[in-house]
């Protein structure tokens, strides 16, 4: 008799602490999740799995104790038309509180017009901000044979899209890599994709744009 007076005493107790918040069991919390939308370049194209700048995003948010999941949707080739078509699915599916765009290059390669390449990466910003996450635009430049006018146009089409929707950004995704006298030893033998070696300067690139944002 007296031990179940006790039990109902602590059980009573018990539940006066879950209700000022002490003890109570706390039900599990899914991990914030950092999605990646990219091309080849995020992709790992003609790298080792493991190696690219994504995964070692992820490397290094563990590294910092930082508790967030990254989930790369890039594919090789994809422009941001596709990337456009793409995003709707995968905010429903990962409910991301972060995306990364990193988009455009084969636009520009394609020679597609730039006021589709606005048109389409305003209204992926748009919709991850109104699925409830902060975006973070991946910038690209062009080589100068592209002409200085187009190639002038195409850079600053990221910086305007990020002001008119109040995204991250980083400027130039091969900064270090691209714009360096010996750009060549940072490449494949296509010229076109960073090689391994390349990848954690890009990833220090994206580093100090991104951390602030998963605080």
């Amino acid at each position: 008799m007296a031990r179940r007076h006790v039990l109902a005493h602590c059980s009573v107790l018990a539940a006066g602490l879950w209700g000022w918040g002490f003890g109570a069991p706390l039900a599990a919390q899914p991990m914030p999740t950092v999605l990646v939308v990219g091309d080849s370049l995020s992709a790992e194209y003609g790298l080792k799995r493991g190696s690219g700048w994504v995964a070692l995003l992820q490397a290094r948010l563990i590294e910092h104790k930082m508790p967030h999941q990254v989930v790369n949707a890039s594919i090789s080739g994809d422009t941001t038309s596709g990337g456009r078509s793409r995003l709707p699915a995968l905010l429903s599916r990962y409910r991301p509180n972060h995306v990364l765009i990193e988009l455009g290059g084969n636009d520009a390669l394609r020679g597609l017009d730039l006021t589709m390449t606005d048109a389409n990466l305003s209204a992926m910003a748009d919709a991850a901000t109104q699925a409830g996450a902060k975006v973070t635009l991946v910038g690209m430049q062009v080589p100068p044979n592209y002409g200085a006018a187009y190639g002038r146009d195409f850079s600053q089409l990221f910086a305007s899209v990020a002001r008119r929707h109040k995204a991250a950004l980083v400027p130039f995704m091969l900064k270090g890599v691209a714009d360096v006298p010996d750009a060549a030893r940072w490449f494949q033998a296509d010229r076109i994709h960073p090689n391994e070696e390349a990848h954690p300067r890009i990833l220090d690139n994206v580093w100090p744009v991104l951390r602030p944002q998963l605080k």
